[in-house]
């Protein structure tokens, strides 16, 4: 499967190839144990491979697990979608803080999706307008609850 950025796990660390065609796999089956994972996804590879590297994701917060038996039986704790949003969140977090401006990362994506798509840029406009009006209604709320506390 083609990505566009490097998946982010919780815990700050990258996904591996392996560990990123395990998530998949178990993304496709909802769940499973090494052993299904192995014979539907990877027969290449060894099973204590592949019962290291699910174990490595249990770890890392990723995969639930529950005793199946002698095995685990391996879920995924968040959707794909979910993965990709805190994907694309750590991607953004680590571009703000390259730079001691802020502005230039938020510049330069501005101008790649105008260059890419004058509907995105729109939409882009859309959500930033939303975001500042959810905004002034929180502080909105924060002042009247801060004065109704002082009466």
């Amino acid at each position: 499967m083609n990505r566009i950025f490097q998946v982010f796990s919780p815990s700050g660390g990258r996904l591996g190839p392996l560990e990123q065609r395990f998530m998949d796999a178990l993304w496709e089956r909802g769940s499973a144990t090494v052993r299904e994972v192995q014979e539907a996804s990877c027969p290449d590879l060894a099973y204590t491979t592949v019962m290291t590297t699910l174990d490595r994701l249990y770890k890392k917060g990723l995969l639930a697990r529950q005793a199946e038996g002698r095995a685990f039986r391996y879920a995924p704790k968040m959707t794909r979608e979910q993965m990709h949003q805190d994907a694309a969140a750590e991607a953004f977090r680590q571009l703000l803080t390259s730079s001691e401006a802020p502005a230039m990362p938020l510049s330069f994506l501005v101008e790649i999706v105008g260059d890419r798509d004058q509907k995105l840029l729109d939409e882009l406009s859309n959500l930033v307008e939303q975001k500042r009006r959810e905004l002034r209604r929180r502080e909105t709320q924060s002042n009247s609850n801060t004065s109704k506390e002082r009466e």
